[in-house]
């Protein structure tokens, strides 16, 4: 049963760097300001109300197999090693799975937006930079969604995807709409891998 709390919410932001990275957004017009506060009301369902002790360690494993695309490198490589007449095929959508990843790696370099830090939220897991836009977990897993959904069924793999990128707000490393950016990057990379 999930956690319902009645304490008052803590201010939006504890981090100054992520402070400032929500301040711009609600100083740059209408659509930042309705993001930037979406951004915060979704962080906080998944934070606050979805969370329940005993979803956290199951959702830290899973999410753990997405680290720089491991679980969809192997499933691509996997898929090549076994599937030998779409070897190709499933070789092209690996390399589409690893160019999301690294032009991921590469525009959060030149964003630099900050992870979030609420403080009453602190992050369930350490992460291996502070950045944050986009979600690495949710491109990667997006490219493969599309790259290898000519290969197999679709809709596992969507769904996998899908809770790979959730899971990276549940465990409070990301905003929604990094996740969001993330997805629609992977996608448009994978189709460049999908045959």
């Amino acid at each position: 049963m999930p956690r319902v709390s009645t304490a008052p919410k803590p201010p939006l932001q504890a981090d100054p760097a992520a402070r400032r990275s929500l301040r711009a957004r609600l100083r740059g017009g209408p659509l930042a300001r309705a993001i930037g506060r979406a951004d915060v009301r979704l962080y906080r369902l998944l934070r606050e109300d979805a969370q329940h002790s005993s979803f956290e360690l199951p959702i830290r494993r899973f999410s753990g197999l997405g680290e720089h695309a491991g679980l969809w490198l192997v499933l691509g490589l996997t898929g090549a090693a076994v599937d030998v007449r779409r070897r190709e095929r499933w070789l092209r959508g690996a390399r589409a799975v690893l160019g999301a990843y690294l032009l991921n790696t590469v525009l959060k370099l030149v964003v630099r937006r900050r992870r979030p830090a609420l403080e009453a939220l602190p992050a369930l897991i350490s992460t291996p930079t502070s950045l944050s836009f986009p979600s690495a977990h949710a491109s990667s897993s997006f490219a493969a969604a599309r790259a290898y959904s000519s290969l197999v069924p679709a809709a596992p793999l969507y769904a996998v995807a899908t809770a790979m990128a959730l899971s990276r707000v549940y465990l409070g490393v990301h905003f929604p709409s990094d996740i969001a950016a993330g997805a629609l990057l992977g996608t448009a990379v994978g189709s460049a891998g999908r045959s």
